[in-house]
């Protein structure tokens, strides 16, 4: 039992020590913008462009409107599924699968396709509707992340116990899902909602070919026309995600404690 203990621990050391190293010499670079000297003035630069808080401004406003977008198609869907149709439920599973093995170029190229300038829906023929087919796409690459953190969520509680009890008592579908299956898998929901943040504030090729000032597209710019601020805004984008994860960790642990109180 020792020697087993002892080589998990070795194990996990080498797995902190791969992943952590690589970010330890990203933030020990990306200090050395003064010459000679530590400094933070590639933080400074970054975090003083007006280019970064336009664009850093615009995909959080991507990002909370991609999540209202997919918590109001995934978690019906999942309702749904579970309660009166789970033979659908493998055919809906591959479904939310598909933005995972169809390239991210090809699903891009593909709205482009469908929604022209020329098609019956020409919504790149304005900013607002670039701006609504941005979000449309976002919402399908996060689409995989977002069914399954809710399809879990809804694995906790007994959806069909309280779905009857609150038809008892003369609620609608509406109230069904908004006061009663949504404070229950708030957690499940909250946790794909930060996935969906994140993969929002790094994606590219949407934003890129759509042409809309995003976060990612601004990190390739000026990962091609700086040397230290890549380094600082990689640092700014990692420390976000996790800030991202420790949010999903607490509000898990909350709602735990919540339910063991209750």
């Amino acid at each position: 039992m020792t020697s087993s203990r002892i080589w998990s621990w070795v194990a996990f050391g080498l797995g902190v020590a791969y992943f952590l190293l690589p970010l330890v010499g990203m933030f020990e670079f990306s200090l050395r913008a003064r010459r000679g000297e530590y400094s933070f003035d590639a933080y400074a630069s970054v975090l003083g462009d007006p280019q970064f808080r336009t664009t850093f401004a615009y995909s959080v406003t991507m990002a909370l409107v991609t999540i209202l977008l997919g918590v109001l198609i995934v978690l019906p869907t999942a309702f749904w599924v579970r309660l009166r149709m789970p033979r659908l439920r493998p055919l809906v599973e591959f479904i939310t699968l598909l933005p995972l093995v169809i390239p991210v170029v090809v699903i891009a190229f593909g709205y482009i396709r469908l929604y022209n300038t020329s098609s019956i829906l020409p919504l790149t023929g304005s900013v607002m509707g670039t701006n609504v087919l941005l979000a449309l796409g976002y919402a399908s690459l996060s689409l995989p992340y977002m069914y399954r953190a809710i399809d879990t969520g809804l694995r906790t509680i007994d959806v069909p116990t309280l779905t009857e009890a609150a038809q008892s008592l003369g609620a609608g579908w509406a109230t069904i899902l908004g006061r009663v299956i949504l404070p229950n898998v708030l957690g499940a929901v909250l946790s794909g909602a930060f996935l969906t943040f994140a993969i929002v504030l790094g994606e590219y090729v949407f934003a890129a070919l759509l042409n809309r000032p995003a976060f990612g597209p601004y990190m390739v710019w000026i990962s091609g026309n700086r040397a230290y601020e890549p380094a600082a805004l990689a640092v700014i984008a990692f420390a976000i995600t996790w800030a991202c994860m420790g949010l999903i960790s607490l509000v898990s642990r909350t709602q735990k404690h919540t339910r063991a109180r209750s």
